[in-house]
């Protein structure tokens, strides 16, 4: 899971291009941005990397070697081996929320979730992030002196203090460094022919 919002493009763009295209954990994007915001973050993303990147809608399976990327106007929420979308109130004026979607994962998948909060200009994704920590999971906050926006991943580490800091151009290595050789059981979700 990957929490952004202002500067995100550029930093996600840099995570993503520093991961393989054989990376055996799918990968989840939220990124703040406005309720009319066109779809392109998805086909930006994808001019940087050798995984598939694909906007998510409702009940779209979780499958390793993706980014999935929130849609605007939408919560994403995690579930056991897919994805729902919510048209629920904003949380902290943002919907699709960082905080949302770390909860959800964090509640279903407990110490097999990580968490990335990069650059932000607000404190979204702290209370999700503290989830992950306190089921287990791995949590990253990216070094806010890398940041375009440092109010985030210092909101992110005040709540994980123990979170690890991570300047920006080694996050992808941080994470290739977590990854499993392969897929655990609970990610081979074969995706839908369309």
């Amino acid at each position: 899971m990957i929490g952004t919002s202002w500067g995100g493009l550029n930093a996600l763009s840099r995570v993503v291009a520093g991961l393989p295209a054989t990376f055996a954990l799918p990968i989840v994007v939220v990124q703040h941005r406005s309720p009319d915001a066109a779809g392109f973050l998805a086909e930006l993303l994808q001019a940087h990397t050798g995984l598939c990147v694909v906007e998510v809608d409702d009940k779209r399976p979780i499958v390793a070697g993706y980014v999935y990327v929130a849609p605007a106007n939408y919560h994403l929420l995690i579930e056991r081996g897919f994805f729902s979308l919510s048209t629920d109130a904003p949380v902290r004026y943002s919907r699709p929320s960082i905080d949302v979607t770390f909860v959800s994962a964090a509640d279903e998948y407990g110490r097999r979730t990580v968490g990335v909060v990069l650059t932000g200009a607000n404190e979204d994704g702290s209370l999700g992030l503290k989830r992950i920590a306190d089921r287990g999971g791995y949590a990253i906050v990216q070094d806010p002196a890398t940041a375009e926006g440092a109010a985030m991943p210092r909101a992110a580490l005040r709540a994980v203090p123990k979170a690890h800091v991570v300047p920006l151009d080694r996050i992808a290595s941080q994470l290739i460094s977590i990854a499993p050789p392969r897929p655990p059981a609970e990610y081979r979700v074969r995706a839908p022919l369309t």
